[in-house]
């Protein structure tokens, strides 16, 4: 292991700094190199280079997990241990970001408030029985972006999103009309959200009665009441938000629209669905 330490560090330090510090003498270090590379060397090797391939392609936004549920879907058959290890060694890991939970809700109203129908139980077998829907808000240069998402239960597939430089009512009709125009949702679709205004308005509760959904809505102050869109938003939040400056505001909408239509419906693998992405889960699903 002393050996090894030294060759991939060699261009870091002078190899009989290294060796004197080690306590190991320079001909022992190259002769350990001249010897032929061993087969599991070898396939270390290449299974390093299908791993930072790609980490590298879903711009280091994976970690263990992730990068081996792709490497099983390339036909790999290195364990997940393994590949742990690869990269633990190598310092490859996936992004990291603090926990972010801006206060977008505005509870402190008199409009009517629906009944918690979900209870935190999370599974749902089919897609369009239930969407969660909430808000989050992005910092751009010229202020803030607003972001509404509504999120399929069963794929985990965000099928409705709108973005304004306000948080009005607009803002989450907008969201929900495009998920009714995408998914044509059979009658008694539940929506889940949380108790702020722009759910409870009257001319939310008109769309939601329009397409025969069912409304419901979290506890006070209660985040863990729909916990798998609070998850997508920090997913969102460390993935892409923490990594960028945007400028304007359409600077921010490219790379939102980019990231949720682009990464995370069709190619992030999902720990809640197997490691398949939400398309796939849709598309099994039907």
């Amino acid at each position: 292991m002393t050996f090894a330490f030294i060759e991939p560090h060699a261009t870091t330090w002078p190899v009989r700094l290294m060796c004197r510090v080690l306590g190991v003498s320079p001909s022992g270090d190259y002769g350990w190199r001249s010897r032929p590379e061993s087969a599991r060397s070898a396939s270390n090797r290449q299974l390093l280079d299908d791993v930072q391939r790609i980490h590298a392609g879903h711009q280091r936004r994976y970690g263990s997990p992730r990068v081996h549920a792709a490497l099983r879907a390339e036909g790999r058959t290195a364990s997940r241990g393994r590949v742990e290890r690869l990269m633990r060694r190598h310092g490859i890991r996936a992004l990291a970001g603090r926990r972010f939970r801006p206060c977008t809700t505005d509870s402190r109203h008199d409009l009517p408030i629906a009944s918690d129908l979900l209870k935190q139980l999370f599974s749902v077998a089919l897609p369009n029985q239930v969407w969660l829907a909430d808000i989050t808000y992005l910092p751009t240069s010229e202020g803030w972006l607003y972001l509404a998402a509504v999120l399929d239960l069963a794929s985990r597939k965000i099928v409705g999103w709108s973005m304004r430089d306000h948080m009005r009512t607009e803002l989450t009709s907008a969201a929900l009309m495009m998920a009714t125009q995408r998914q044509r949702p059979p009658a008694g679709l539940i929506r889940h959200s949380d108790r702020g205004s722009q759910y409870a308005a009257e001319a939310y509760r008109r769309q939601l009665a329009d397409i025969h959904a069912i409304p419901s809505m979290s506890r006070a102050g209660c985040c863990y009441d729909n916990a798998p869109m609070e998850s997508f938003f920090h997913t969102l939040k460390v993935e892409l938000v923490h990594q960028r400056r945007w400028a304007t505001r359409d600077e921010a909408r490219r790379d939102l629209f980019a990231y949720i239509a682009g990464h995370h419906n069709r190619q992030r693998l999902h720990s809640a669905l197997g490691y398949i992405t939400p398309e796939q889960a849709e598309r099994n699903a039907g």
